[in-house]
């Protein structure tokens, strides 16, 4: 088992959820139907990379889908009980046809931070990044002390 099951972040999860279900809900065409100056603006959902985080005899390796993202946008710490994955996201999207013109731009910037469950080696870690998967391999180590290490991805 790679990390312990904590129910109060799995309750406080499900409360994230339920609250944005009720605003969707609500302000679904409310809004616009309101005098300007009691619009309310419903804030965008802060986007995380879903992440496959399993053990080896000899590893703990985490896989994480960051499709669209470039290698260079990626920033990695590993630390003795967590590993930290730090991004940007940038799309830029244009479609012109003879009748039409759109242009769609997101962005922004994500982090996720994964507890360890053993102890790692951090200066060891390897970070491979290959069509949207990153993948990280974190050796395990023999107790004792560790230290924070930025890995760079091959």
């Amino acid at each position: 088992m790679i990390m312990r099951w904590d129910p109060f972040a799995e309750l406080e999860s499900l409360r994230e959820e339920m609250n944005r279900l009720f605003e969707d809900f609500w302000w679904r065409g409310r809004r616009e139907a309101l005098p300007a100056p009691e619009r309310r603006e419903v804030a965008p959902r802060v986007w995380q990379p879903s992440v496959d985080m399993y053990e080896t005899d000899d590893a703990v390796v985490i896989k994480a889908n960051l499709p669209g993202i470039d290698q260079k946008d990626i920033d990695i710490t590993v630390d003795p009980d967590s590993v930290t994955i730090k991004g940007e996201v940038q799309h830029d999207r244009e479609v012109e046809k003879h009748n039409y013109y759109r242009r769609e731009r997101s962005y922004g910037s994500f982090m996720r931070r994964l507890p360890l469950a053993v102890e790692v080696k951090p200066e060891e870690s390897k970070a491979t990044f290959k069509n949207g998967v990153l993948e990280i391999t974190i050796p395990k180590a023999s107790p004792g002390k560790s230290k924070s290490v930025k890995v760079k991805i091959q």
